[in-house]
């Protein structure tokens, strides 16, 4: 059994500043338009989509969904990633225009406000719920012309123009984008190729599916070092990182035996980030 990490060779929460969502395409026994409604056979069946929240600086997957597109699916990769953050400032969050979203992080976002504030003591006050000042989210608009991306431009959603430009200052690479989580899409498929496209090796089985799909999504954070975060000790040498190193949740990487044999936290779910 290899040496077992202490708690302090890894540090909590996520040293996150930036996130963007976004969601990944596969199937599940057969394709959605082949599925029967009617069918109870057929309701584990169909198109299944990874919703992943990554920290682009870092390439961390801090939360990931494996099921339908669904809003709930989409709020609870959003609850998630509140949670694994400790609810605390982020940057700027950025997506597709997947207008789940919006609600979502309203909704897993929003803090009690007492209004009306020049009411007297006496008068009952209700609890309205908003969207906190600091947090600043815009979309990816693309304009596609024979299926190929022409235009991207940015929409804000919440936030002003001033805190969004404030915003990226400090971003990776200081416009709006999703292109680091779309760039994880592409090396996830590689690691799990149930998910490649054309293949006949895709899920027969929706819990096996779900199952690889967390497997291959998590263990990449601890396990799978990444070129573009190596760090130069001297002349043309380098010390490799992964995502979770550079993060600040482990100091070397690990193994998928010490992965796999790691004590997951109870309330923050480190270092499996498991979904139960």
């Amino acid at each position: 059994m290899p040496n077992q990490p202490t708690t302090s060779s890894w540090l909590f929460p996520p040293a996150t500043q930036e996130v963007q969502f976004d969601e990944k395409w596969s199937f599940v026994a057969k394709k959605e338009k082949h599925c029967d409604p009617t069918n109870p056979d057929d309701d584990r069946c169909g198109d299944c989509w990874d919703h992943v929240a990554l920290d682009p600086e870092h390439r961390l997957v801090v939360s990931a969904v494996v099921g339908k597109r669904t809003y709930e699916n989409a709020r609870q990769v959003v609850y998630e990633f509140r949670e694994r953050t400790d609810g605390r400032f982020i940057n700027l969050m950025t997506s597709d225009e997947y207008s789940a979203y919006t609600g979502a992080i309203a909704e897993v976002y929003a803090e009690p406000e007492l209004s009306p504030p020049g009411s007297s003591p006496a008068a009952p006050k209700e609890v309205e719920e908003r969207v906190p000042e600091w947090l600043v989210y815009a979309t990816v608009h693309k304009t596609r012309v024979q299926n190929r991306v022409v235009k991207v431009e940015a929409r804000l959603v919440f936030g002003t123009l001033l805190s969004l430009a404030a915003a990226l200052v400090c971003s990776v690479l200081r416009w709006v984008n999703t292109v680091f989580v779309e760039r994880s899409h592409g090396s996830d498929r590689l690691r799990n190729s149930r998910k490649v496209r054309k293949t006949y090796r895709f899920s027969k089985d929706w819990g096996v599916h779900e199952a690889v799909s967390y497997f291959t999504l998590y263990s990449s954070n601890f396990c799978w070092s990444v070129r573009t975060l190596r760090e130069e000790v001297t002349a043309k040498r380098y010390r490799q990182r992964t995502p979770a190193m550079a993060a600040g949740l482990a100091d070397h990487v690990w193994s998928l035996e010490e992965w796999l044999l790691f004590p997951s936290n109870s309330r923050y779910k480190l270092p499996l980030f498991s979904p139960n």
